[in-house]
């Protein structure tokens, strides 16, 4: 081997290890940096032990109910709205009857697409949702809130629902189909 070869190996092999000699001391550094904030918080740990606790407040003292006897004599309840009427007063609806075809839809799916008059006899025409057109004469049903039909007018068919009250009654509401243009 040359002289020349010799010096440039030995630079080479120099310059190899001061590159891992650098890298090996900044390791050392970060470690100790990393294990430094450990020794801190275990320091601030052992610390906070030694310190006496603090003392829990007591809870606040409950004070006992006092229950109110309710004699309703000749006073309305006051749990039931509109005085002493209960559940099973005011509009039911009829369960012993047979349900009309239009009862198994929805109001808000059946569509009033006119009027008819036969033989003096004034009919609403109302469409269900696969398009079939269906009669209907006053005191007929329809929807699902036991829908009763009270009037037929060229353009709208007015009929009362029984709604739950939400009070284990059931109240009326007025609800109309209009024919859409």
């Amino acid at each position: 081997m040359s002289m020349a070869n010799h010096t440039a190996n030995s630079t080479l092999n120099l310059r190899t290890s001061w590159r891992a000699l650098s890298l090996l001391a900044m390791s050392a550094v970060l470690l100790a940096g990393c294990s430094g904030r450990d020794s801190d918080l275990n320091r601030f740990i052992e610390t906070t032990k030694k310190e006496p606790g603090g003392r829990v407040e007591p809870l606040p003292e409950v004070k006992p109910y006092d229950s109110y006897a309710y004699a309703s004599g000749a006073l309305r309840s006051p749990f039931v709205p509109g005085g002493s009427r209960g559940a099973t007063a005011g509009p039911r609806p009829e369960t012993q009857r047979n349900r009309e075809f239009l009862e198994q839809f929805s109001l808000d799916t059946l569509k009033m697409v006119g009027t008819i008059n036969l033989k003096g006899q004034s009919y609403g025409l109302v469409r269900v949702a696969d398009g079939r057109v269906q009669r209907v004469l006053v005191g007929n049903r329809l929807g699902q809130n036991d829908g009763k039909i009270t009037e037929i007018t060229p353009n709208k068919i007015s009929l009362i629902e029984l709604v739950p009250d939400g009070l284990g009654g059931y109240i009326e509401r007025p609800a109309a189909m209009a024919v859409n243009e």
